[in-house]
């Protein structure tokens, strides 16, 4: 038997109602969501609401996904764990996911965990002005290629590769002018490129404020050595030591997310199982494209967790 690998998704996986029957069936999963809303209290006290019923353009605002999303998966999580679930071998997260891996892991308490992605959100919704920025996923030329497609659009702006997703998947980001060049010259080269509804460019040196004003938060924020090992975006290696996932949570505001270099990583260190925890399939399908011989399982909804654990 290989070992397992927990992920956790990013921001795009949100929806309204997610892990909303975990909520009403297990007190586990309702503590979660309270003890996030107690940590809100303040900034979102409408979280819990927010995030169960909508409306959905609330929840699509980067102040609330990101809480938001920590919350419903974690809680899954949680109800995992309880129902004797294996623990893993190795946690990651895309983006925001990886928050939701250090939590799991037991780097962060919820309190904090659930701060720092609302100030993490509210500090990357102030960095460029509405409209300024923007990102578009292309799909079908290798990354190489689509890194020399942004360094030809810089002439007309910031543009950078943000997201490593999948060897046919590359998410570019920057100003809206230079990411809509490099979409056409995307094209140009064979590429089907699909505008990405965000209004914040995430992971490119657009966002370096933002991480600066953030790394402060970070520094005050109690995070552990870790028994766990988390595979970092920012370095797509597997880091323990609390040091080190600090200073990479910082980075990876600013610096493209490695998500199949990570699973290509843990398939070497003898993962054959991920599981995706969380809403939507997303990162189930990335993993696919990249690994196709590992066994990829999805605990989105309560039904799944009896024939995931059995398959386990």
């Amino acid at each position: 038997m290989g070992k397992i690998a927990y992920v956790f998704p990013g921001q795009g996986s949100q929806y309204v109602g997610m892990a909303y029957d975990f909520y009403k069936e297990f007190h586990q999963a309702a503590d979660v969501f309270h003890d996030g809303e107690q940590a809100l209290r303040m900034s979102l006290p409408d979280i819990v609401d927010v995030a169960l019923k909508g409306p959905e353009e609330k929840l699509n605002k980067t102040i609330y996904t990101q809480p938001a999303l920590l919350l419903a998966s974690y809680a899954i999580y949680r109800v995992m764990m309880d129902e004797g679930f294996p623990e893993p071998d190795f946690v990651a997260g895309h983006s925001l996911g990886e928050y939701t891996a250090l939590l799991s892991a037991g780097g962060i308490e919820l309190f904090e965990a659930v701060r720092l992605t609302y100030l993490r959100g509210k500090y990357m919704q102030e960095a460029v002005p509405e409209g300024k920025g923007t990102m578009a996923a292309v799909i079908g030329l290798p990354p190489e290629e689509v890194e020399e497609v942004c360094k030809e659009a810089q002439e007309v702006g910031v543009v950078e590769p943000a997201n490593y997703n999948s060897p046919k998947q590359t998410v570019i980001s920057g100003e809206k002018e230079a990411v809509e060049k490099a979409g056409k010259l995307a094209k140009e080269r064979g590429a089907k490129v699909i505008p990405l509804k965000v209004s914040v460019p995430s992971h490119c040196s657009l966002m370096k404020d933002a991480a600066d004003a953030f790394r402060i938060k970070l520094a005050q924020t109690p995070i552990k050595n870790v028994k766990v090992p988390v595979v970092q975006n920012f370095t797509a290696r597997d880091h323990t030591m609390a040091h080190e996932i600090r200073e990479n949570l910082y980075r990876q505001l600013f610096s493209p997310v490695r998500w199949f270099q990570s699973v290509e990583y843990m398939v070497s260190q003898g993962v054959d199982t991920f599981v995706e925890v969380g809403p939507k399939k997303v990162l189930s399908k990335l993993i696919q494209q990249t690994a196709p011989k590992v066994r990829v399982f999805s605990v989105e909804k309560v039904e799944d967790l009896e024939k995931v654990k059995n398959a386990l």
